[in-house]
């Protein structure tokens, strides 16, 4: 309890902190300011990070074509920032064309175009391409990749360009003509599987009045079935929903459905945290010390065995049969008094991202005490992550291994789900 309490302490320290940095701005503040970083030029020719585009440390494989007529064109999201000019030579706006995530960056790019060169803009001259102008598997097609230039056309300033490419957290960019600077974002759906672990808002959990609810309706109270240890156990208790860890209602995001024998599915994100064991699934010493571990969803393979809730309050052992991956928009987080809960039929942690469920469970003391003491755990600001959650997130980047994360549960750039 005294370390729960301490953590805690050092958890809201760390927020004052935080408040603190950033309400110093322009201007005398608090403590001396930091000094502007030293932005390095690309060389001609170079590119960042310096592996092919179409590998994992970069924007990844390319995943086929998207044409008007194509389910996957709904992908694409035009682009209207005033702050950037688009070339636009077919007259069919299709250069303003592209991935949230590709929009997310050249906007953040325009911003420090602006920034670094008073009364220039950042320019497009390649966008998203229906026309076949570029090499089989580019990932213009897909409205990934973007060729850029200023709006005054100084080729001096285009080496600056592809540092603040770079900066602006694009995940590849290549100097790559005298005349523009290409750059290339991940798909949705890699990216997606890395944003930490969560259920669709359509999932359903089971309610001590006998009842079914969906995720995305849970309120703070509700109790719901779930394991009745902090490790897993057979038996199942109706433990207290407490508040959202990630709230993302309208965020298109990839799940793992992971299909049992007994019929039960469970849909999940990537790095979210299942009870699992290998074996016999017949075999009454399965569950609890004989072997049951946490695993990632991306990790989970048929033939292993998830706990399924059965009559009584009891669990079941149930072999997995099949494993797919489906992309859906919204994906929740819920919290329990417990730390797990029965999604859909089947026993889940409520943790993700880090491969120790007891040791998450463990971290997030604090923030069952305060709900404990006031009834009150705060919620996500607005769409995304608790404000609990990061700060955990952020100390264990500095405390743990990173072997002990989910591969980008993190955010890291360099590895895939």
């Amino acid at each position: 309890m005294r370390l729960s309490v301490l953590l805690g302490l050092f958890i809201v320290c760390a927020l004052l902190l935080a408040t603190v940095t950033e309400g110093c701005g322009p201007g005398r503040g608090h403590g001396r300011r930091r000094p502007p970083k030293k932005l390095t030029p690309l060389a001609y020719k170079q590119f960042s990070p310096n592996v092919a585009e179409k590998t994992l440390g970069a924007s990844g494989r390319h995943e086929g074509k998207i044409t008007r007529n194509s389910e996957r064109f709904k992908e694409l999201t035009p682009n209207y920032n005033p702050d950037v000019i688009f070339k636009d030579e077919e007259n069919t706006a299709a250069d303003r064309l592209m991935t949230q995530r590709c929009k997310d960056k050249l906007n953040s790019l325009a911003i420090s175009v602006m920034n670094m060169w008073p009364g220039v803009k950042l320019r497009v001259t390649e966008g998203w391409d229906e026309d076949g102008h570029h090499s089989q598997d580019s990932l213009h097609y897909e409205g990934r990749a973007v060729d850029i230039t200023t709006s005054d056309r100084d080729r001096n300033k285009y080496a600056m360009l592809a540092r603040l490419a770079v900066e602006a957290g694009f995940d590849w960019v290549y100097y790559e003509s005298k005349a523009h600077v290409h750059c290339s974002v991940k798909s949705e759906h890699s990216v997606a599987a890395k944003t930490g672990g969560c259920f669709p808002g359509r999932s359903l959990v089971h309610l001590e009045n006998g009842s079914r609810k969906a995720v995305r309706d849970l309120q703070p109270g509700d109790r719901v079935l779930a394991s009745s240890g902090s490790e897993v156990s057979e038996e199942l208790v109706y433990s207290e929903f407490i508040t959202f860890l990630d709230w993302e209602p309208t965020a298109r995001k990839q799940f793992y459905i992971l299909g049992t024998e007994a019929g039960a599915n469970l849909t999940l994100t990537a790095a979210h945290l299942v009870f699992v064991t290998e074996g016999n699934c017949s075999a009454p010493s399965a569950v609890g010390k004989a072997g049951m571990r946490t695993m990632y969803a991306s990790a989970v393979r048929p033939g292993q065995c998830v706990l399924t809730a059965g009559p009584g309050l009891r669990t079941h052992l149930s072999p997995i049969t099949w494993v797919q991956i489906r992309v859906d928009t919204g994906a929740f987080a819920p919290l329990t008094h417990h730390g797990s809960l029965v999604v859909d039929g089947v026993l889940a942690s409520c943790y993700a991202a880090m491969d120790q469920h007891h040791l998450a469970h463990w971290a997030f003391e604090p923030l069952r005490l305060l709900y404990g003491w006031t009834g009150w755990a705060g919620s996500p600001q607005g769409d995304g992550l608790h404000w609990y959650s990061w700060v955990l997130r952020w100390i264990g980047t500095i405390l743990l291994d990173h072997t002990h994360f989910h591969p980008g549960g993190l955010g890291t750039r360099d590895t895939e789900s």
